[in-house]
């Protein structure tokens, strides 16, 4: 429960970041949820703001909460957006993934003028590596990309669903979760993953991040990138 008030409370914090008449980049996972739910009630008190989902989950609660939303068919520029992360390091460097939608969320993140993350405290680490790392393949390639992933000194699998199926994102490809342990060069990974053939996108999101806001019980930390 102290972790869902922790959520809930740094999605609300997030909310002086969105103003009217702004695009916004709505996330995926548990903390993003609680951000567009309360966007919701911004925009049902008169808050004019299109959103750009980044995931059909994201879409479906945020059609239900009748956010107006719009693609990147129709807006290349996002003011600002709101999304999650599995991990947080010091200087704003993300894993993500961990809901599965890595790829337009990174799609999104690159469109955006000012990514806000949001955590409870659990997130916030000095190393990255303690959360496997999501890296997106098409289906084709996936045991050679794991075998070569593999040889970088991961312990790779392939995500599953409930029922024991292979995962499919909504691009309908695999994830292969990948345990690094500590990784002391996350850009140096970041660059040898992007040049592996079937990779079609990984979690690490550097450079992306301007600002983290992170709930310690009632206090908001906020961090901004250097």
């Amino acid at each position: 429960m102290a972790n869902d008030q922790e959520k809930e409370a740094a999605a609300r914090a997030s909310l002086r970041f969105v103003k009217d008449g702004q695009v916004v980049g709505l996330g995926t996972g548990s903390t993003a949820a609680y951000f567009i739910k309360l966007l919701g009630e911004e925009v049902k008190n008169g808050l004019r703001v299109r959103g750009i989902p980044t995931s059909v989950r994201t879409r479906e609660l945020a059609m239900s909460l009748r956010i107006p939303l719009i693609t990147l068919d129709d807006c290349q520029e996002i003011d600002v957006t709101v999304d999650g992360a599995d991990e947080v390091d010091p200087q704003l460097r993300l894993i993500k993934g961990g809901g599965g939608a890595l790829l337009r969320e990174k799609i999104v993140a690159s469109a955006t003028r000012q990514m806000i993350v949001v955590a409870d405290a659990s997130k916030r680490v000095q190393r990255l590596g303690k959360f496997p790392l999501p890296v997106e393949v098409i289906r084709f390639a996936q045991a050679l990309v794991a075998k070569r992933i593999a040889a970088l000194g991961a312990e790779v699998q392939l995500r599953c669903d409930a029922a024991g199926n292979a995962y499919l994102t909504d691009e309908n490809n695999y994830i292969l979760d990948c345990r690094f342990g500590e990784i002391r060069d996350p850009d140096r990974l970041a660059q040898e993953l992007s040049e592996m053939p079937g990779v079609v996108e990984h979690g690490l999101f550097i450079g992306m991040a301007s600002v983290a806001l992170f709930a310690c019980g009632s206090e908001i930390v906020e961090l901004k990138r250097q």
